[in-house]
């Protein structure tokens, strides 16, 4: 008889480790190695202080270690640090990492690149928990120092929220559905994975930003030099972009 069990929610632990396949994949490692091999703007001082905020399993955060920067790795999720920390030993370099709430985690003017990654940003259900965390990530930065914010933009969702999508993976098959969500603020993400006997079901909802409604957040936030890319690569942001990348800096 087939189980079916039902996560909701970023907060929740069991779509992690239940999802982790799919989200985190050999793939999605190998192109952070990239990035931060090749991105102009993941390009930061040697030994800067760099805290990857939503590090999840440390996707970003071990090569960023390995490249010899200090740096520190937060999530909520105890299975994905515990998972950051296995793979940071495996590596055989250092990062310290810390299970916190991002509207929380406060410590101040202790980083010269705040780094949120592969849309980790907009899920709070209150904007206004949004908001604190961009505040929170303002004040955890040096003066000067760099943010440097990645979420798939509203104008490119508009784009590609199609019939759904299938994945398989092995004898895993996801079935992902996308529905837009109050005037395109939000969207909705349902998730239906087979393995074996078992279907595992989730429903991820954030709040989706285009480019001007992003950089209007930032800056009341209270960061400047306020610039959005297409790409990590720095290429603009049209009709072309692959995501929307911004990155701005904590005034002096």
């Amino acid at each position: 008889m087939t189980q079916q069990t039902r996560t909701t929610g970023f907060q929740d632990d069991e779509f992690w480790t239940g999802f982790y396949d799919f989200l985190f994949s050999e793939q999605r490692f190998a192109q952070a190695e990239e990035l931060l091999a090749t991105s102009p703007l993941l390009s930061f001082a040697d030994g800067a202080r760099v805290l990857d905020l939503c590090c999840g399993p440390g996707v970003f955060t071990v090569p960023l270690a390995r490249r010899g920067f200090a740096v520190t790795g937060v999530d909520l999720s105890p299975a994905m640090l515990e998972r950051a920390r296995e793979l940071t030993a495996e590596a055989g370099v250092a990062a310290r990492y810390v299970r916190c709430d991002a509207r929380e985690f406060a410590e101040p003017g202790a980083f010269d690149a705040v780094l949120n990654l592969f849309t980790s940003f907009g899920y709070f259900a209150d904007p206004a928990d949004n908001r604190r965390v961009l505040t929170a990530m303002r004040d955890c930065l040096a003066p000067g120092g760099t943010l440097v914010l990645d979420v798939a933009g509203k104008e490119m969702l508009a784009r590609k929220v199609v019939p759904p999508k299938v994945v398989r993976r092995g004898a895993d098959l996801l079935v992902q559905s996308d529905t837009v969500l109050d005037d395109w603020a939000r969207l909705r993400s349902d998730w239906v994975l087979v393995r074996g006997d078992r279907v595992t079901r989730a429903s991820l909802v954030w709040f989706v930003y285009s480019a001007v409604e992003l950089r209007a957040m930032v800056e009341e936030a209270g960061f400047a030099g306020v610039e959005v890319f297409g790409g990590f690569d720095g290429r603009p942001y049209d009709q072309d972009a692959e995501r929307l990348v911004l990155r701005a800096v904590r005034p002096d």
